[in-house]
């Protein structure tokens, strides 16, 4: 009896220590902190207070048996390490151990005790405990100091692949600690591989891509708004971002807009550096845009004086007034050797050409003052016959400051609209090439005022033939401006100045006439209010839509060249290219890539066709058309309005990918600008928002009304101005409007999307169609707003009643809507609109 009891004791006890190990294992795995007195054994781990972030014992993608101490997201189903710890000496087994020692080290050791990695501390504390941050951050820090800001040592002095928000980039001047990404040598090994990425504080800071010693990408000088070649990573609805320069440090970081989105800045092992963002509907990242997006990234690809065009072939050539170094090595397409100046410089009389729309040069070499206006800066480097060019050094807020470089120029690319200006120095038979027209002029104005009665008759003379010369020059100038638009000369004249300025090709309209059999009705692919549109096929094999105004055409010459100015400059994925325009006789034309599958009212509204959009396809399509509007209305430098997006302006190509179309009914604008009043109201009904059909006032918001039609247009495939239902008399906004009060929004889906749908994403979408098309502009969100609303889980706010939603009288095409006073109803008859 008494050998039973002590057995059961003995096994009571046993399992007393075995749930109290087991606890203690659990209570290991959820705090955020580790003490002298305890330890994390690999299979444990320590999770931040918010949940964000994990810290454990890992091997990459479970194909390798070493193991390493890292930090990864636990919010997330994709396993994503953003910090390794002992990168360079993997432990071959689970026998890793992770502790804090006295006086203030992290220490990671094996099974024979052996130190594999360890942490460094400058200070001696009695108390070292180690906490991972809600930010992902692991630090070491005295328990005992109150500043929770003080530590001994922390994860984001020390950057692996990867830049979270809050981390920084740059170098501490004091202690000389440079924070730096350094890619993973694989994707199964954290091991540093060829990569790494820099602010550079040389000269003046930049970003910029080492493989190896060699520098490969540059993403430019800061300007005060974003990197000077990285014109798409400006501040945003997802993150803002900035460069701190100070006697202490010198660094970039950004920080989170929307603290419910998952993004990160990582540097691939090939090489790539990409801004991430978690998509959880997706359970996948996506990229959201890569800093060497193209071939023209390529660090110094064009060499000195060389500037790297995308769109042209070949990419590169030389700035005006220089010439091939080498010209054998251009032809054969090696332009490293890069450009030199067609008359060297002299330093005495040299002097300066404004080039625009560039990516900033190589700022290694430079010399920068904050304070110094530009006509300084111009002065100090004229003083300088090492200065080869100077610029703003903030381009915000009108310009201030003085950059300018003490070496030749490289790594210069055209960005066109996004680009800056920079000033080169010249040679002054250059200066005075550039400036002929303002020569002659003195020099007639200097012959005119000669007190001499013989010069005074050949000046008469003289006079009377150039006089007779002009006139015979701007009668012939009236006469083709005629023959080709159809207006005053002056405007001719600034139409053309357009075409030059964009380097837009001029096709004959033979080669056209050609193309299109004549402009066949067999080639016929569309017809609008302004004209017809035919698929045509140039002689080297190439498919073209040939877009040609009809003399009766409601687009005049305004909206011609408007169309021609606006789309002429934009490069987008969804965004249709012009390819080129003919402007001959009375003909007016236009060139654009050719989409084969036209355009998305083919699709949505057509019952056979409608079934070739499935769900996934569908929601392409809404995302598609955001980014675009996105690009119009924030990243391309001047804002675009488009001011008549419909389901027919939405072309198609062989993916199902959309391109916006037809820019003619466009209007830009510069600075801070977003909209503007008109009398002449242009549109479509059903797709104009109120305050512009009623007021003529229209913003980017008057775009985002007409997207939220077109959502709920392609959600139902159904036209919001035909709609008909047997219940009432609301179009498809009072009946969206209606099933979402009513819980019943899956109800709006077009029958042949249902089976391939997914209920949340669909509830979003028209969720966020409905926000689009609240009556008061201010209401609406920003068309980057709705593209981080499509793609998250973040909760949406409830939208407020939209505009011409309410019962209308169909014989009299009557619309009101809800005022803002419950129970108020305003009539307003819509009359002054031009057809389209």
């Amino acid at each position: 009896m008494k050998q039973r009891y002590e057995a059961e004791k003995a096994m009571t006890t046993f399992f007393f220590f075995l749930f109290i190990f087991s606890l203690l294992q659990n209570i290991y795995s959820q705090v955020d902190t580790i003490t002298t007195t305890q330890l994390i054994k690999d299979g444990q781990t320590i999770v931040s207070s918010d949940g964000t972030f994990e810290l454990g014992f890992f091997s990459p993608r479970n194909t390798s048996t070493n193991r390493y101490v890292g930090i990864w997201y636990k919010k997330i189903s994709a396993f994503t390490p953003v910090w390794v710890a002992n990168r360079e000496i993997p432990i071959k087994d689970n026998s890793g151990i992770l502790k804090v020692i006295k006086p203030g080290f992290l220490v990671l050791i094996n099974v024979t005790n052996d130190t594999i990695w360890s942490t460094n501390s400058t200070r001696n504390v009695q108390n070292p405990v180690a906490q991972l941050l809600d930010t992902g951050n692991l630090v070491v820090r005295d328990a005992n100091d109150h500043d929770p800001d003080n530590f001994l040592w922390q994860s984001f002095d020390y950057p692996t692949d990867t830049l979270l928000a809050s981390m920084k980039l740059g170098i501490n001047l004091v202690t000389g600690l440079e924070r730096y990404l350094s890619s993973w040598k694989s994707d199964d090994d954290p091991a540093p591989g060829d990569y790494t990425y820099h602010c550079d504080p040389t000269g003046y800071p930049q970003d910029l891509m080492r493989k190896g010693p060699n520098v490969v990408y540059r993403a430019g000088p800061w300007n005060g708004l974003r990197w000077s070649g990285a014109p798409n990573m400006v501040n945003n609805s997802i993150t803002s971002f900035g460069l701190v320069m100070n006697n202490q440090e010198i660094y970039y970081k950004f920080e989170l807009v929307n603290k419910s989105v998952i993004s990160t800045f990582e540097l691939k092992p090939n090489g790539n550096a990409m801004r991430m963002i978690w998509v959880e509907k997706k359970e996948g990242w996506i990229n959201y845009h890569s800093a060497d997006a193209d071939h023209c990234e390529t660090y110094k690809l064009c060499g000195a004086y060389g500037t790297c065009t995308i769109f042209s072939d070949p990419v590169c050539r030389c700035l005006d007034k220089f010439e091939p170094k080498h010209p054998d090595d251009w032809n054969r397409t090696d332009w490293s050797s890069g450009c030199v100046r067609r008359s060297p410089l002299n330093c005495t009389g040299d002097g300066f050409i404004k080039y625009s729309g560039v990516k900033l040069p190589d700022t290694r070499y430079s010399w920068f003052n904050e304070t110094m206006t530009l006509d300084e800066c111009k002065l100090v480097c004229l003083r300088n016959c090492s200065c080869m060019g100077y610029t703003n050094l903030d381009i915000s807020n009108g310009g201030s400051g003085c950059l300018l470089w003490i070496r030749e120029l490289v790594d210069i690319r055209q960005l066109s609209e996004s680009g800056q200006d920079i000033y080169i120095r010249m040679a002054a038979s250059e200066i005075i090439s550039s400036n002929d027209g303002s020569n002659r002029k003195k020099t007639v104005i200097l012959a005119i005022v000669l007190p001499s009665l013989v010069v005074m008759v050949l000046l008469a003379v003289g006079a009377c033939l150039i006089l007779r010369s002009r006139q015979k020059r701007r009668e012939e100038t009236v006469h083709i401006e005629k023959g080709r638009l159809g207006h005053t000369s002056k405007k001719s004249d600034s139409n053309e100045r357009h075409h030059e300025d964009f380097e837009l090709p001029l096709f004959d309209l033979s080669t056209l006439i050609k193309a299109t059999d004549n402009f066949s009705n067999q080639n016929k692919i569309g017809q609008g209010g302004f004209g017809k549109v035919y698929k045509g096929v140039l002689e080297g094999g190439q498919e073209v839509a040939v877009k040609r105004l009809s003399e009766t055409s409601r687009q005049g010459n305004d909206e011609f060249k408007n169309e021609v100015v606006c789309i002429a400059k934009l490069q987008h994925r969804n965004l249709v290219k012009l390819l080129g325009c003919c402007i001959q006789e009375e003909e007016k034309i236009l060139v654009y890539e050719y989409m084969p599958h036209k355009s998305l009212d083919l699709f949505i509204f057509d019952q056979s066709r409608s079934t070739l959009l499935d769900w996934p396809k569908r929601f392409n399509i809404i995302n598609g058309i955001a980014r675009g509007l996105v690009y119009l209305h924030q990243d391309s430098r001047l804002r675009i309005i488009h001011r008549d997006l419909k389901a027919s302006n939405v072309l198609l190509d062989i993916e199902m990918n959309p391109k916006i179309s037809d820019f003619g009914m466009a209007r830009s604008f510069g600075g801070n600008e977003t909209g503007a009043n008109t009398h002449r109201v242009v549109g479509t009904y059903g797709y104009m928002s109120p305050e512009y059909a009623v007021d003529g006032i229209f913003s980017v918001k008057s775009d985002v009304f007409s997207f939220g039609v077109l959502v709920l247009e392609i959600v139902s495939g159904k036209k919001n101005r035909r709609f008909i239902h047997p219940d009432h008399n609301l179009n498809l906004l009072g009946h969206a409007w209606m099933l979402h009060r009513e819980g019943r929004s899956s109800e709006l889906v077009d029958f042949n999307a249902v089976e391939s749908c997914y209920i949340s994403e669909v509830q979003r979408s028209i969720h966020v169609g409905l926000l689009c098309v609240q009556q008061n502009p201010d209401d609406r969100p920003s068309m980057s707003s709705v593209v981080l609303m499509l793609t998250n889980e973040s909760i949406l706010q409830q939208p407020k009643p939209p505009g011409f939603f309410m019962e209308r009288n169909i014989a009299h095409s009557t619309y009101s809507w809800s005022s803002h006073t419950p129970g108020s109803v305003n009539y307003v008859t819509i009359t002054s609109l031009d057809a389209r």
